[in-house]
């Protein structure tokens, strides 16, 4: 059963030792000498990752300044950054810890305590792990958003990102941008996962269900009409643990729907409930994991929602937490995590389960520091064969970093900026728009910028730009469009990306306002007012309903870069924000009315 109130209200005391709440006993922790150094406790291991993206060889990543949080979600996990951040979760400014968590100083701490994640760092360390809890009781989980995210991902159509899990030892795993392939890869793929793939909530439509085109997958259920097996049973440490997976519920419309046109996603809590109750009765597990790729909010939406669940392991916000949040529902309480992104966090819950009961636990994200891990040199074998056939034009040295490049936080990033400058200099346009991916590595002040760097940022499976005239009010529909996206107050409208990105285009923004009215006064550089009866010359990519007719992306970023040599942002297109002074979810912003 999920946790009783008897059970929550014990869990409370013990809630500074495992570091699920900021309280004092948390604060005042010291770590180990050895960051990963792990005490072994309870029966059974599961180890989380999610969001790498496809990147094998260790990265930067700078956290965001910026990840408002409205309404209910107002001051609370994850809508906190910087030193608000760093005082929810007890975390000592100026360490390691607050490096890996948060953006604050940035550059120093990067030259510091050097780069994160890796696959052969990764490895070396669940391995560690996994020896030191014993043969079979540890499962690892993969939250998806795997496939994606790098130049050889896309070349190889995700098969580079297939070997590199097996050779980890991946579990258990669910996806989304995996389905930005085409469904026949998407198949192939799961085929050669030698783990189990996991989705609830994705269907296949009904008038594809009479001749399906993979009705001779396994994962496929006639009856149900699910394209995928909901869940897998695994047997850990002695415990029965069921894993149900959640797709991103928005896949379709986030993404082309034309790669995967007889699959449908959604939410679907509904149905959650339905298969928790379903493998509680049928499998009687002793505990329930939803591996999901819902984002970080509606995790905790459903969380309050479904009841049944022990532990959400989330993904898709790239929200690194340290601790997991305690969430209520009609008959119990449900832990609900979520791990980063780019392979930088490991997470480790270490559960002690008795008696169909999750009766404690001890949770920590592990931040992989290179520098800290000897690499695995097995994976780095298998890396060196993987980028092989495409160092060459991976390592080309395209311009020089003038300073820090980054892309993530509710708004403009400066790598973001570079692909909207580059967009209007090299289409000849007015105004850009990029859209708000949370993916894209960083590159620190005085690196060469390489296409490998360039791939990072844009390597999507629909890479093309396009040129085109688009009146004053169809460009705020689109930022309004978005705006709601990131800001409605209900997390299951929201989708999970940052806000589309500009060039050209300055606006103020009220992430408080109702649809249609955050967005106003926009103008272009020069500060003339957007006319919406009047057509401007708009520069973009990624489209998502229909391919675009120019070159893909990188191309274009990278002809920019090849003339302009050194990097240097000369205007940031971020918007002046109103109503949001105070919030705990941003600092360090260059401009509140």
């Amino acid at each position: 059963m999920s946790l009783s109130r008897r059970e929550f209200i014990r869990l409370l005391g013990l809630a500074g030792a495992a570091g699920m709440l900021p309280v004092s006993t948390f604060a005042a922790r010291r770590l180990p000498t050895d960051l990963y150094e792990v005490p072994k406790f309870g029966n059974l291991t599961l180890l989380h990752i999610t969001d790498t993206h496809a990147q094998l060889n260790p990265i930067h990543f700078r956290e965001p300044n910026v990840n408002i949080g409205i309404g209910g979600a107002f001051g609370k996990a994850p809508h906190l950054v910087g030193e608000a951040f760093l005082k929810h979760f007890g975390i000592e400014p100026g360490g390691i810890e607050a490096h890996a968590f948060t953006y604050l100083n940035f550059d120093e701490d990067a030259a510091k305590f050097g780069s994160v994640g890796g696959f052969a760092h990764l490895k070396t360390l669940v391995d560690r792990l996994r020896a030191e809890r014993g043969d079979g009781n540890s499962l690892l989980l993969d939250g998806g958003d795997t496939w994606q995210g790098s130049g050889t991902a896309y070349w190889t159509r995700g098969m580079d990102m297939v070997g590199a899990g097996n050779l980890l030892g991946v579990d258990v795993m669910t996806g989304h941008w995996e389905f930005t392939y085409r469904d026949d890869e998407v198949i192939r793929n799961i085929g050669a996962f030698k783990g189990d793939f996991v989705a609830q909530n994705v269907k296949v439509r009904e008038e594809a269900l009479f001749d399906y085109r993979f009705a001779d997958f396994a994962g496929f259920d006639e009856d149900l009409g699910l394209a995928f097996k909901p869940y897998t049973v695994k047997e850990v440490g002695g415990v029965k643990v069921a894993v149900i997976g959640q797709a991103f519920p928005y896949t379709p419309i986030a993404n082309p729907s034309r790669f995967i046109p007889d699959w449908t996603f959604g939410i679907e809590d509904g149905r959650m409930q339905e298969m928790v109750d379903k493998v509680r009765e049928e499998e009687t597990p002793d505990l329930v994991v939803v591996l999901s790729h819902n984002g970080m909010d509606v995790d905790l939406k459903m969380a309050s929602r479904v009841t049944g669940i022990d532990v959400i392991f989330g993904g898709h916000t790239h929200d690194g937490m340290p601790a997991p949040t305690l969430v209520e529902n009609a008959s119990g309480k449900t832990l609900v995590t979520n791990a980063g992104s780019n392979g930088k966090f490991l997470g480790v819950m270490d559960l002690d389960v008795k008696d169909g009961k999750l009766r404690d636990f001890r949770y920590r994200l592990l931040p992989v520091f290179s520098n800290l891990l000897k690499p695995d040199q097995g994976m780095l074998d298998y890396i060196a064969g993987v980028r092989a056939p495409y160092r060459d034009k991976l390592e080309e040295k395209l311009a020089t970093a003038g300073e820090t490049l980054f892309r993530r936080g509710n708004f403009n990033g400066t790598f973001d900026q570079v692909i909207c400058d580059a967009l209007i200099k090299v289409q000849d346009a007015q105004i850009s728009l990029s859209p708000g991916f949370r993916w894209g590595t960083t590159v620190l002040p005085g690196q060469a910028i390489t296409m490998d760097n360039v791939m990072d940022q844009t390597c999507i499976t629909y890479p093309e730009t396009y040129r085109r005239e688009m009146t004053g009010a169809e460009i705020k529909a689109i930022l309004e469009d978005v705006g709601d996206n990131l800001f409605n107050p209900d997390p299951y409208v929201q989708q999970g990306g940052d806000m589309v990105r500009v060039g050209g285009l300055d606006y103020v923004c009220d992430p408080t306002a109702s649809m249609g009215e955050r967005i106003q006064e926009m103008t272009l550089n020069d500060g003339t007012r957007i006319d919406a009866d009047k057509s401007y010359v708009v520069a973009g990519w990624a489209t998502v309903g229909s391919q675009a007719p120019g070159e893909p992306i990188w191309e274009t970023v990278a002809t920019y870069l090849r003339d302009v040599k050194t990097v240097k942002i000369e205007r940031l297109n971020t918007p002046k924000l109103k109503n949001v002074a105070g919030n705990p979810g941003i600092s360090s912003y260059p401009s509140m009315l």
